[in-house]
């Protein structure tokens, strides 16, 4: 069997002076540790069998995964279906007992933490994932392939392709910036995940994705 391996990347530390939740808004890039995040992560890859690099279209997908397309001298490309998650709550304060969350006008938003009732289902962002996901392992059989994503559309594919509950606590995401979620397949079938943290571990619950 053909072993293919689909590294889904997410992208580094953001300038976020003010904390909001930036989700799709434009022009948040990559901060100064952000970038040196981006190059890091090149260099740990550097000798992978890297022969695809893709990024969502966002600014600080495409600055972490241009190091990568770079030092394996590949042509970046870009796919829609990594962007970040749909939000309500995009250009507002959202941590737990602060901002947007105290205020009874966008209460209505959280009535279902399942789906969630604030932005884009789960079902949904794994879909889209999944296919991108499976565009990058047909474009690298036999090789590795680099998708630069964000950290809630990473952690939703992967509970979804094992076969947990795709609604939980955020705080205890397993996704670190600039960390790589790798998917490992034999054929066409996904037969591991393996996590790592090249540039270290961060917290999960700073704010934004």
């Amino acid at each position: 069997m053909t072993r293919t391996v689909v590294h889904l990347l997410r992208h580094g530390e953001v300038h976020n002076p003010t904390g909001i939740l930036y989700g799709r808004l434009p022009g948040f890039k990559l901060s100064e540790r952000g970038q040196k995040q981006a190059l890091t992560v090149a260099e740990h890859l550097a000798d992978h069998d890297i022969v695809h690099v893709v990024a969502s279209p966002l600014d600080r997908a495409q600055q972490t995964a241009s190091p990568i397309a770079d030092s394996h001298r590949l042509e970046l490309a870009t796919d829609d279906r990594l962007i970040e998650a749909d939000n309500q709550f995009e250009g507002l304060k959202v941590a737990v007992g602060d901002g947007a969350l105290r205020s009874p006008q966008h209460w209505p938003k959280l009535v279902n933490p399942f789906k969630p009732s604030w932005g884009e289902p789960y079902i949904e962002i794994a879909h889209r994932m999944l296919g991108a996901v499976q565009k990058a392992r047909a474009a690298a059989e036999g090789h590795e392939a680099v998708c630069v994503s964000h950290q809630l559309p990473i952690w939703t594919v992967r509970r979804f392709l094992e076969g947990k509950r795709m609604w939980h606590d955020p705080r205890k995401r397993e996704c670190s910036l600039a960390s790589l979620t790798s998917l490992i397949f034999e054929g066409e079938q996904l037969v591991r995940i393996a996590y790592s943290e090249p540039v270290g571990a961060t917290n999960p619950r700073v704010t934004g994705a």
